[in-house]
């Protein structure tokens, strides 16, 4: 079982089924909410308990997801689908050790130009 949280505790969570490998978020999206790139690691959403949940805020970030973050601290924690059984989960948020390794990059396309990607993941425009 995986715990996590964000920077002030308002929320919590468990995670109690396995995760994909984490990716990186290049989009402009992604960049503008964590500051920089986003790593994530996806799972069914069945498999997320949510054991503080009190500042949890979700902003619709467009028409097909949204992102959930603590309305106190404002740590991005979650990337959620309106059509999935899945959710993402963000990789700072997680306590250590967690077993992950990167897997990919993803939204290379819209990466910002103040950095360059310079490990041998695979790399996907989208």
């Amino acid at each position: 079982m995986h715990k996590g949280s964000c920077n002030c505790g308002g929320v919590a969570f468990e995670i109690s089924g396995p995760m994909r490998p984490p990716s990186v978020c290049h989009c402009g999206q992604c960049r503008k909410q964590s500051g920089h790139v986003w790593a994530s690691a996806v799972m069914r959403q069945a498999d997320l308990k949510l054991t503080a949940q009190d500042t949890l805020r979700w902003y619709r970030a467009s028409d097909s997801a949204r992102r959930g973050f603590c309305g106190t601290c404002g740590a991005f924690l979650f990337w959620q689908h309106n059509a999935e059984d899945t959710i993402s989960v963000a990789m700072g948020a997680l306590e250590a050790p967690t077993g992950l390794h990167l897997s990919r990059h993803i939204f290379v396309a819209d990466k910002g130009d103040y950095y360059d990607i310079t490990d041998d993941l695979p790399q996907s425009a989208q």
